[in-house]
């Protein structure tokens, strides 16, 4: 009997009760999400600050920064999941993932354009490590035939868990960043991380994640590592570097906008080339599962590319378009906990910007250059101006903090809503619920559009911060439909040897749509209705919902094949 077998043929357990290892995961997973929201959430407000110790860069060259880190670091599970599945196991490799990861995040507090770029590396590869393995090996916990008709309800358990962590962050970064800078800020991060791995590695006795932590045994149809590398990643670099320099060549410009969003997209392609290989040699049941996978993947981009708004877009839109000026009451509550941002519309005097747009003093040791007020004041109608008076501001960042509110209150909501119909026979497939997710998440956006005419130009006025309440409000109903069900999916559909490599696809389809947001953010200013921007989205939701539901019955069919429901 292999090892794999034991783990689906393990000692039930009681049934309807979920192991103690699903609480492990939670709050490891808790704490590495911490980490990365809060690092994430306040990369593009580092990367353009001007006032506060920022990188100063441009919005353009900060966000496109921004997406290339969301793009690799969705991007590395790839191989992760791989190595994991074949040479490591999962524990191991989750434990090389947080080490690493922690290191980046306490990088990120070392001054220094070498060592951010440095830090983000280490983030990005640690997370091809850790992420694709931790939801593997929850879904092998739940394989076991006394646990499965619990899988999809833990995987909402677990992405609770991330929540918890991705809303609890913003506040801390606020707060640190206010009070002590960015650095300290980011250097939260690696502790939070830090604190997760110690959760783990104190449980490590537990009977569950060590029957779980298992390597699949290679068959004869799997593609050795050393042909990957030289069928996939090779020809991935060499994709890149033409992707680099072709498309400026030809075209006299970039494709993408710039020559490394250009040698991203071709560097996919090989990528992309393999997992329909997968398709292409598997058989039976395998070749199905696979295909729809692969299928839902694919459309999922488009959710991916709204959901990163979050770090992209909708971070753009709270920093400069959303009246984010402090109430007496929340500036009594806030202003007792944590220091504010304080502004004012007084010109500043600054010194000279140096070609990376880092403040220098001039020659003679004083500023060299006048500005107009604080960027907030651009967009705000004359008679509202505070005429020097000191403002206090929200944090750009706590606006991150309201979709896993959001997740956390109405996950509580759908979970026992979808267990009562369940058990009256009328819950939604999975894939149906895939659909509605596309639907839903277009909506979201349909909603900026409606924010965008609520005042007479935003060029010229601020909007309400309750838009952006609504918008995350709509999308969070999308992405409880989709992301836990995703990971589930794969849990179910992947072949038992690929599980996590397959679980690197639905990152992969992650890491594109993080690219393509970071893309679109690159071009905000040359939106000068920015309604086209919003629109671009609620049409890419609604053509995936179609897509979907265009399929819906094969795709029905084929989860019921391979697990017995849908």
């Amino acid at each position: 009997m292999s090892q794999t077998q034991e783990v689906v043929s393990a000692p039930a357990a009681k049934s309807g009760k979920h192991p103690k290892a699903l609480y492990i995961l939670f709050f490891t997973e808790m704490w590495e999400r911490f980490a990365y929201y809060l690092m994430v959430g306040i990369l593009l407000l580092y990367m353009t600050d001007t006032t506060t110790g920022g990188k100063g860069f441009s919005g353009k060259i900060g966000a496109d920064i921004v997406g290339s880190f969301i793009a690799l670091v969705y991007l590395t599970p790839f191989i992760g999941g791989l190595i994991a599945d074949r040479y490591l196991g999962y524990v191991k490799s989750i434990f090389i993932g947080g080490s690493l990861m922690a290191a980046g995040y306490l990088g990120l507090s070392i001054p220094g354009n070498t060592a951010m770029f440095i830090s983000l590396s280490l983030i990005i590869v640690g997370n091809g490590f850790f992420k694709p393995n931790i939801s593997t090996l929850l879904g092998n916990i739940y394989n076991r035939e006394d646990l499965k008709a619990l899988k999809d309800n833990a995987y909402n358990i677990f992405y609770m868990g991330i929540n918890i962590g991705a809303f609890v962050c913003n506040f801390v970064a606020a707060y640190l960043r206010n009070a002590y800078g960015w650095g300290y800020a980011f250097g939260a991060a690696g502790v939070g991380l830090i604190i997760g791995m110690i959760i783990l590695a104190m449980a490590m006795k537990d009977k569950d994640i060590k029957e779980a932590d298992v390597r699949k045994p290679v068959q004869a149809e799997d593609m050795p590592l050393s042909k990957i590398f030289t069928t996939v990643f090779l020809p991935a670099i060499i994709a890149a570097v033409i992707g680099w320099f072709l498309p400026a060549k030809l075209f006299g410009s970039p494709l993408m906008g710039t020559q490394a969003n250009d040698a991203f997209i071709f560097a996919c392609l090989p990528i992309i080339a393999f997992y329909i290989s997968l398709w292409v040699k598997a058989k039976g049941q395998d070749k199905k599962g696979i295909g729809a996978l692969l299928f839902v993947f694919a459309i999922s981009i488009a959710f991916w590319t709204i959901y990163n708004q979050n770090s992209t877009g909708l971070t753009i839109w709270a920093e400069k378009y959303t009246d984010r000026v402090a109430s007496p009451t929340t500036e009594k509550i806030a202003g007792a906990i944590f220091p504010m941002q304080k502004v004012t519309d007084t010109p500043r005097l600054v010194n000279k910007l140096d070609p990376y747009m880092r403040e220098v003093m001039g020659p003679d040791g004083k500023a060299e250059q006048a500005m107009g007020p604080d960027p907030y004041f651009f967009n705000v109608p004359k008679d509202q101006l505070p005429n020097g008076k000191e403002v206090k501001l929200t944090n750009t960042e706590l606006f991150q903090s309201i979709n896993p509110l959001f997740i956390v209150v109405l996950t509580l909501i759908f979970v026992p809503f979808f267990s009562w119909l369940r058990k009256r026979g009328k819950e939604p497939t999975t894939m149906s619920k895939f659909g509605m997710a596309l639907f839903i998440s277009g909506l979201s956006a349909l909603v900026m559009v409606f924010a965008i005419m609520s005042v007479p130009s935003v060029y010229a006025y601020k909007t309400s911060p309750l838009w952006l309440w609504l918008t995350y409000f709509v999308f969070t109903v999308s992405e409880i439909f989709l992301s836990p069900m995703g990971l589930s999916l794969v849990s179910k559909l992947a072949p038992a040897r690929l599980t996590a490599l397959m679980m690197g696809g639905w990152f992969l389809s992650t890491s594109i749509g993080g690219k393509v947001a970071g893309v679109m953010a690159s071009f905000w200013d040359d939106f000068t209705d920015k309604k086209i921007f919003f629109l671009i989205l609620v049409a890419a939701g609604f053509i995936g919902g179609i897509l979907i539901y265009s399929r819906i019955k094969s795709l029905n069919q084929i989860v019921k094949d391979k697990t017995g429901s849908a």
